[in-house]
């Protein structure tokens, strides 16, 4: 299908950027109880095989579900271990966890923290979107970037793939977290183009005009 989206409606683009990043900041800060803000929220499109070079390599926790409505793809949370283990501390009320590794009670309340942090992410999306995102339970892996990009599966045919990354920090807390979605481009730019807006335009772009 045609990836030409009218020129008007690219604003919308960083609406959903803004709207899930900020729903995400205000989810952090209600569970580490100080503030959370947006550091950067940045949209990219990128060649397929660029895509781990984009996340680096490092040992990460990787946070991720599956959206299994339109417009589809995958949204992962990234974060540091340490930072991982001060997040689940804050979620189990202070209550000291493993030394080495995760406990299956911090895994479990990482679990429930990506659960939390992606429902609000897609309230975010689905706002802008006027529609409704259904997603798959979270799952949680710790390992270097790569791996876990590849533990998700399931990426489009397609050779260009639309990043946003929000990188949301709590620094009263030293928790900082990235959260990078990968929806389907084509059923993006559909849901995209059947928003209605007030007025004719004539002029359209393609996402390859944006980079």
């Amino acid at each position: 299908m045609s990836l030409q989206v009218d020129v008007r409606k690219l604003d919308l683009f960083n609406k959903m950027a803004k709207e899930g990043s900020d729903t995400v900041a205000d989810h952090l800060s209600q569970l580490t109880g100080v503030d959370a803000s947006v550091r950067t929220s940045q949209i990219n499109f990128l060649d397929i095989g660029d895509v781990k070079t984009h996340l680096g390599n490092d040992e990460r926790i990787g946070i991720y579900v599956e959206l299994i409505e339109a417009p589809g793809g995958y949204v992962l949370f990234v974060l540091d271990p340490d930072h991982g283990k001060r997040l689940a501390g804050q979620m189990m009320g202070g209550i000291q966890g493993a030394d080495e590794g995760f406990s299956e009670m911090e895994e479990s309340a990482l679990q429930e923290i990506g659960n939390i942090m992606t429902s609000g992410f897609i309230d975010g999306w689905a706002n802008v979107l006027d529609a409704t995102i259904d997603m798959t339970t979270p799952s949680l892996l710790v390992d270097d970037t790569a791996t876990i990009i590849d533990s998700m599966g399931g990426w489009p045919d397609s050779d260009l793939v639309f990043v946003v990354d929000s990188h949301i920090v709590a620094e009263g807390a030293d928790i900082d977290m990235t959260v990078y979605t990968f929806p389907q481009l084509e059923d993006l730019v559909a849901m995209i183009q059947d928003i209605d807006l007030d007025t004719d335009v004539a002029e359209d772009t393609t996402a390859s005009d944006l980079l």
